[in-house]
């Protein structure tokens, strides 16, 4: 695992507590639901410093991942227009994102453990 908070996080494989969006605290993905894989993918920053430049998008390389099978396991996620096969993940209801992609090829979703909150307690 690349960072050791990150193994408090897992249970048998899967999100031992309820994944929330950093920003709003809704509830994405309730626990046992999402299986533990690493993988390393490059997804668009939440806040593009570059914004000068329209064509180059900065991008986070991460590799901790939540994976959903079935898109509507999900409790409140959204979904982006198809990019390169892709679709990214946001927040349904604060729109900020993206926490994750939707691989149209496998139908499998992917969130991102750093991008997510995990437990009830709201963030500081």
């Amino acid at each position: 695992m690349s960072d050791s908070c990150l193994k408090d996080e897992v249970l048998n494989n899967k999100n031992k507590q309820d994944v929330h969006c950093q920003f709003c605290h809704s509830l994405v993905l309730k626990a046992q639901q999402g299986i533990y894989e690493v993988k390393q993918f490059d997804l668009p920053l939440i806040h593009q410093k570059n914004t000068k430049d329209i064509n180059t998008i900065e991008t986070e390389s991460l590799e901790d991942f939540w994976v959903i099978d079935d898109m509507f396991t999900f409790e409140n996620i959204g979904f982006s227009n198809t990019v390169d096969k892709r679709k990214f993940l946001i927040c349904a209801d604060c729109e900020m994102g993206p926490v994750g992609y939707h691989d149209i090829e496998t139908k499998k979703c992917f969130v991102a453990l750093k991008r997510v909150h995990h437990g009830n307690e709201k963030p500081q």
